[in-house]
């Protein structure tokens, strides 16, 4: 196997890590200072300006949908800001996730953050013509946001066919009615679609029972109740909200690839987007680590460096070590992933979803402890890097769902 980038790949990591380091991380400090007084202020949702402008200078350097997958991307790629008009392998997009994992705003200025990616890579693969003129073409375009309906508040949403908000043809039409909340992106004023799971048929077998579909944000009937706070953290300009759906009707041409086939797209849709939020978290440990070794140097207590103090120099060792190797796990199933798709890396994808948020929870954890009660607080950004560890060991699904199923992958090879 091979984890060497391409001539191609290389090039554009090395200009993502060039644009971060000229536009990107010098004015982060100043944007969390001033969404935090706009927090207290205004309307915290509304993207600072700044970010516009950031966009603004990636798109015009070609450093704009990198994420776009090599086999999907065709036209789109050229039509729409990626440098050399081709798409990339996961194993090719890796190094970029995990550059942009060191900064909170890096995946959105290269129009490569979440749910947006996976939406648009659902429509590459199964949306209609009509589909992905609609609202592929505007997110592609970076004129619009979306977001994702799949949790639920009322069941164990751990086991999709679970989900209860249905999602009914009536000749015509499709009814949706039902309850989503972790509905990410739609705190945003830009978010104008949301892809919606629903109980379509529930006589069907438990992988055809339900479907996907486009829902309009304007659509009569959606209403956002409230927007959900994470340890504390509302994520804005994008967030996390409880959405309600009573009796809204959208054409049947807004049903992605036909009814009763959303686990497969939802098998298609996270294969990818797990690894992109692992080797963004592999960032996010980095940058975790670079900030513990420097806090560790620079301050000193009962006469030594604090690195030097306890057992700080092995937690480093260790830090490395799980870094390195996660890394080494992640690029595993970007391979495999290159190599056969989604079925050919289940366990894989399954082993990176685990080990990568836990290694980063820790690492950052460490950190956390050697800036002392800085750690804690907003002047650094550990606090919100560790909640954001810890909410993926529960988004795409939790630790115990994954474990299972490499467990029962393994325990088949002896069956």
């Amino acid at each position: 196997m091979d984890f060497s980038p391409t001539p191609r790949a290389a090039a554009l990591t090395s200009r993502v890590a060039d644009f971060m380091r000229e536009h990107v991380t010098p004015i982060e400090g100043d944007y969390h200072r001033d969404l935090a007084e706009q927090r207290r202020t205004g309307d915290p949702w509304t993207p600072l300006p700044v970010l516009d402008e950031l966009r603004a200078k990636a798109r015009e350097q070609g450093l704009w949908n990198l994420f776009l997958p090599r086999e999907h991307a065709g036209e789109y790629a050229a039509r729409f800001g990626t440098d050399g008009g081709e798409g990339l392998t996961n194993v090719d997009y890796a190094p970029i996730a995990e550059l942009t994992g060191r900064s909170a705003i890096a995946p959105y200025v290269f129009n490569c953050n979440a749910p947006d990616t996976g939406n648009m890579e659902v429509l590459l693969k199964y949306g209609s013509a009509e589909q992905r003129e609609q609202w592929l073409e505007p997110l592609l375009d970076g004129r619009i946001r979306s977001a994702f309906g799949m949790t639920e508040p009322g069941v164990a949403s751990s086991d999709a066919t679970n989900m209860e908000a249905t999602a009914i043809v009536d000749g015509d039409e499709v009814v949706v009615n039902g309850r989503k909340w972790w509905t990410t992106g739609i705190g945003n004023p830009d978010c104008k679609v949301i892809i919606f799971m629903g109980l379509s048929d529930p006589d069907a077998d438990r992988h055809h029972r339900h479907t996907m579909l486009l829902v309009p944000t304007d659509a009569p009937g959606v209403k956002v109740e409230r927007m959900l706070s994470t340890m504390g953290i509302q994520d804005e300009p994008f967030g996390h909200g409880e959405v309600s759906f009573t009796d809204v009707r959208v054409p049947i041409g807004n049903v992605i690839s036909g009814p009763g086939e959303a686990f497969a797209i939802a098998q298609g849709r996270l294969g990818p987007g797990r690894i992109h939020h692992c080797m963004r978290l592999i960032g996010l440990a980095e940058h975790a680590l670079e900030a513990a070794c420097a806090r560790g140097l620079a301050r000193t207590a009962f006469g030594k460096p604090i690195a030097d103090l306890g057992g700080n120099r092995e937690r480093i060792a260790d830090a490395r070590i799980a870094i390195d190797s996660t890394r080494l796990l992640v690029l595993h199933a970007a391979w495999k992933l290159d190599q056969g798709g989604p079925r050919n890396a289940l366990s894989e994808v399954s082993q990176i979803k685990v080990a990568a948020p836990n290694m980063a929870q820790q690492v950052i954890d460490m950190a956390m402890q050697m800036h002392g009660g800085a750690g804690l607080s907003d002047d650094f950004d550990l606090a919100a890097a560790w909640t954001n560890a810890r909410t993926l060991r529960l988004a795409d699904g939790p630790d115990e769902v994954h474990r299972g199923l490499i467990a029962r992958l393994e325990l088949g090879k002896h069956q």
